[in-house]
């Protein structure tokens, strides 16, 4: 039976958030930010990408009826990128099923629908599984990349053959195919949100210890971690790590690539660790110990509904 995307573009709508100037990733993400969300469970919660809206004081839906709703910011896990909202009144739009990204496979035909304002919906091919380091102390094992690359990702949905909910629109990245450099997007896998989606709805946060978080970015470059920038007043820039430092190591093990380096940090203990780091700065070996923090403790919580 063939799929009726028309019909499923329903689902999908358009998101507006509105972010306070002085929030602390205001400077990173703007303080206007607009993308798509898509309807998950018959009381209309919403699934988005989480840098659409944290940190948001207001957010406005904008259904497959044109009509722009209310929304309250719900929850958002920095583990997976999701992110929850809970719209004021009714949405009028069918929820989308949850499906399962573990049977995607690359070859995969997959289907990418964003809010109808946005574009048309767009047939796809999943180009791998593999894992994903963000510069921002990010990593995903298995994320979806897929070409060709739709123009409006940002929460865009990612619909199997059957039109099940299997990813979320996180990225525009660069991937190698038959030789050429071409644009692709990278989508979170549905199946994280699943362990995680009672806890994001009752608490606002997933259940589980927060991880250290340092306030480095850093690259990956020819077997060495490079320190390309620190957040300011972080635990890193507090620490005197400096763009530019090579960390070498965590704790006694040797880091070569941005996977190694997040999973010792995190390694380490939760959140509050001190994080034994040990860098280099031309020829200089500095040894540190880097007291970290809960990263959602620096974000504006949103008000209470």
């Amino acid at each position: 039976m063939e799929l009726d995307l028309k019909k499923l573009t329903q689902s999908v709508i358009k998101l507006r958030a509105d972010i306070p100037e002085d929030a602390f990733t205001a400077g990173i993400l703007g303080s206007q930010r607009v993308g798509n969300g898509v309807i998950i469970d018959s009381a209309g919660l919403v699934l988005t990408i989480g840098y659409l809206m944290t940190e948001a004081t207001d957010v406005w839906l904008t259904g497959a009826d044109g009509r722009e709703i209310a929304a309250h910011p719900l929850a958002y896990d920095q583990v997976t990128g999701f992110g929850l909202v809970l719209p004021l009144q009714k949405l009028d739009g069918p929820a989308l099923t949850l499906g399962s990204s573990a049977n995607l496979r690359a070859g995969s035909e997959v289907h990418i629908v964003s809010a109808k304002d946005f574009a048309p919906p767009q047939t796809a091919q999943v180009l791998a599984r593999r894992e994903f380091a963000g510069a921002w102390e990010y990593l995903l094992d298995e994320a979806i990349f897929t070409a060709p690359a739709h123009p409006h990702w940002s929460g865009a949905a990612l619909l199997d053959s059957h039109g099940a909910l299997v990813g979320l629109g996180s990225l525009l990245v660069r991937e190698m195919i038959a030789g050429e450099e071409v644009n692709a997007n990278m989508f979170v896998p549905i199946d994280l949100l699943k362990p995680i989606l009672d806890s994001l709805k009752a608490h606002g946060r997933a259940d589980r210890q927060p991880r250290p978080w340092l306030g480095v970015y850093a690259v990956e470059l020819a077997g060495k971690v490079y320190v390309t920038g620190v957040v300011e007043g972080g635990p890193a820039q507090i620490a005197d790590i400096r763009e530019g430092d090579v960390i070498s190591r965590v704790a006694q093990h040797e880091v070569e690539t941005l996977p190694d380096f997040y999973r010792r940090v995190w390694a380490v203990g939760p959140a509050g660790s001190g994080v034994p780091l040990t860098t280099m700065r031309g020829a200089t070996q500095i040894r540190l110990n880097v007291r970290s923090v809960d990263r959602g403790d620096l974000l504006k919580r949103p008000q209470a509904h």
